[in-house]
């Protein structure tokens, strides 16, 4: 009787856990190739700096891959991830207070580090200028945010997630979780009047 073929990049979500809960690799490789970008981009509006960014999303694949078995619910596979998103941001933020900021003297705009651009090949220049420059402005007024806030929002407006999950995440009351992301959008709008 022959093997039925899976196909990976086609399965659900839930599908995959269950899969990479039991050891199958190609699962566990979908599984990152899935949720790499959304960290990496949840990590970039949290942190200011590049090598921070890269450090923190490849140590998040990392947990996500070795704490797998221990997930019971496969369903809950979005939420748990975000938790060590979070946890890991929290964790760096306070392991960067114990530590004076510093600069590379070797960085600066001629440095020969790959920059990570997303083409858009629908836009004119003119309007991909305006388009870098709004995505510019709009990444650097939630930089600005507070910690809290940022978290917040980040969570809702680009993993997606429910008030009740960034609650459980954040380990904050579903009041505390609604109150952060009111005011984090005031705030946005505020910062960002003169392009919206």
């Amino acid at each position: 009787m022959p093997v039925k073929k899976l196909h990976y990049k086609t399965m659900p979500i839930n599908g995959l856990v269950t899969l990479a809960q039991d050891n199958d690799f190609k699962a566990v490789e979908e599984l990152i190739k899935r949720e790499q970008k959304n960290i990496f981009a949840a990590f970039s509006y949290l942190c200011d700096r590049r090598e921070c960014v890269l450090d923190l999303t490849q140590e998040a694949l990392m947990r996500m891959t070795r704490s797998l078995p221990k997930l019971k619910d496969p369903k809950n596979f979005k939420s748990w991830l975000n938790r060590i998103v979070t946890n890991l941001f929290y964790d760096e933020m306070r392991r960067t207070q114990r530590r004076p900021d510093t600069v590379p003297l070797d960085s600066g705009e001629d440095d020969d580090m790959p920059k990570i651009q997303l083409m858009d090949k629908k836009c004119k220049p003119a309007e991909k200028c305006m388009s870098n420059e709004l995505e510019a402005n709009i990444k650097k007024a939630i930089l600005d945010l507070p910690d809290k806030f940022r978290i917040a929002i980040i969570l809702r407006e680009m993993q997606g997630l429910s008030y009740e999950e960034i609650a459980k995440a954040t380990h904050s009351s579903l009041g505390t979780v609604k109150s952060r992301i009111a005011r984090a959008r005031e705030k946005l709008q505020e910062g960002l009047k003169v392009y919206i």
